[in-house]
């Protein structure tokens, strides 16, 4: 067992944990964040999708004892005081979603984008999230909603 100490969502969670369990797993059987969803289990599909101290990641390709002392963002502690985060905002008015399997590891993954580049085009977002799929939508609602929440005209 490894002990590890990670701040999720705002709040400090020490556990002992085996070597090889990966951050989603932490997630979601250790803290019952079952917001992060699990897909490919190969980094493939995005569905993962975390922050880790602001950045990033997939949850499926990190192990928790890797996440030991940073911070990580789930979907479920995005929104602040019960209202949406504006890019889940937006993702609803847009229709950026269907079955929305991938929903919280796109919106997570366009955390990030949006952070580093606050106006994206369309390009720029569709590089943005290449590495999360979604078998649903096309695409081009999720797009409309990024360019949304970065205050482009949708």
């Amino acid at each position: 067992m490894a002990q590890v100490r990670i701040e999720v969502n705002g709040t400090t969670h020490d556990r002992d944990v085996e070597p090889r369990l990966l951050l989603v797993h932490f997630l979601r059987e250790e803290l019952g964040l079952t917001g992060t969803n699990v897909g490919c289990e190969t980094s493939l599909c995005g569905a993962c999708t975390v922050l880790v101290d602001g950045k990033s990641v997939k949850s499926c390709t990190q192990l928790a004892v890797q996440a030991d002392g940073s911070k990580v963002t789930t979907i479920e502690g995005l929104a602040g005081s019960g209202d949406l985060h504006p890019l889940q905002a937006a993702f609803h008015e847009e229709h950026g979603l269907q079955c929305g399997y991938c929903t919280p590891g796109m919106i997570l993954a366009a955390v990030d984008l949006l952070e580093n580049n606050p106006s994206p085009s369309d390009g720029e977002i569709r590089e943005g999230l290449k590495g999360n799929i979604c078998r649903c939508t096309g695409y081009h609602n999720i797009v409309k909603a990024v360019r949304r929440a970065s205050g482009g005209a949708s």
